[in-house]
């Protein structure tokens, strides 16, 4: 390595410094979706450069607490199945037969995955469902016509404070149980947010295909870079803010409101946006500010 090289990289660590500091110990709640690293050559390697972000977080004394989703992944063991997909408002009805498809291919497939793509690094990851420990307690989606789609009613994090406590990384699928033990499958944006909430997070993360939110969809130039709760629910209110990011909009307002300090909505397919986002001065994707200080 050249001097010039190696004085190159001890500024990268210089400037990161400030940060490594302010965010020791502090939780990040990271949800991972499907979408998440489109620009990558490879899931493999996708989830590759996704799981150096979360190794390298928790190396410099961060508490990461990774949630996903599988939907492609339902979608395709579906149909392998013999199965048809079918979606109203952009949420998958669920049958009794497709809601264990859900758990299966969650806590069978995906899970697993990214629990080692990270323990390639050491053993750090340990995978959880919501069933685990009472973590995720579901209710019925809307008037219950979706079927076992649910929404979180309660959280209980103490299994997830455990991990944490032991210096492991939480990976948590997003199946739910309501009080009859009945299973439901419930969205990963909506999980990500309770589970920040509960935990008192310092970030939530979302990683999408996108660098952002966007005043116009079709114009990469309205990004909006900061905001804050009572701004986001207007711009829903007045139509502005529509489709597919509501998930992910109504999960950082009420995560914000209810004591979360940042809420975050990156574009993933940038490599390792989340170490540029918590370790550099720059700013990137949306960022949602809390109320409570």
């Amino acid at each position: 390595m050249s001097r010039a090289d190696a004085a190159a990289k001890t500024e990268i660590l210089i400037q990161a410094l400030p940060y490594i500091k302010r965010f020791a110990d502090k939780i990040v709640v990271v949800k991972y979706g499907g979408n998440a690293l489109a620009g990558a050559t490879s899931d493999e390697e996708a989830l590759a450069v996704f799981a150096q972000d979360i190794v390298m977080m928790h190396a410099v004394g961060m508490r990461p607490v990774v949630v996903h989703g599988g939907g492609p992944q339902i979608s395709s063991m579906m149909k392998r199945l013999g199965k048809q997909s079918e979606f109203r408002s952009g949420l998958r009805v669920t049958d009794a037969e497709t809601v264990d498809i859900a758990r299966m291919v969650l806590r069978g497939e995906v899970n697993p995955k990214i629990v080692a793509a990270i323990n390639v690094h050491g053993p750090l990851a340990i995978g959880v469902g919501g069933e685990d420990g009472g973590l995720l307690t579901a209710t019925p989606t809307g008037d219950g016509s979706l079927g076992f789609v649910g929404d979180v009613s309660a959280v209980n994090p103490a299994i997830i404070q455990r991990l944490l406590a032991e210096e492991l990384i939480p990976v948590v699928a997003t199946i739910g149980l309501d009080n009859k033990g009945q299973a439901y499958n419930i969205n990963a944006d909506t999980v990500a947010g309770a589970i920040a909430e509960a935990l008192q997070a310092e970030k939530l993360v979302y990683l999408t295909d996108i660098e952002g939110l966007r005043r116009d969809v079709n114009d990469a130039t309205s990004l909006i870079r900061q905001t804050t709760a009572a701004e986001l629910e207007a711009l829903m209110a007045d139509g502005t803010l529509t489709g597919g990011m509501i998930p992910k909009i109504e999960s950082c307002t009420r995560a914000v409101r209810g004591g979360v300090r940042r809420a975050h909505i990156l574009d993933g397919r940038i490599p390792h946006v989340l170490l540029l986002e918590v370790f550099t001065d720059e700013g990137i994707g949306t960022m949602v500010e809390g109320e409570t200080k």
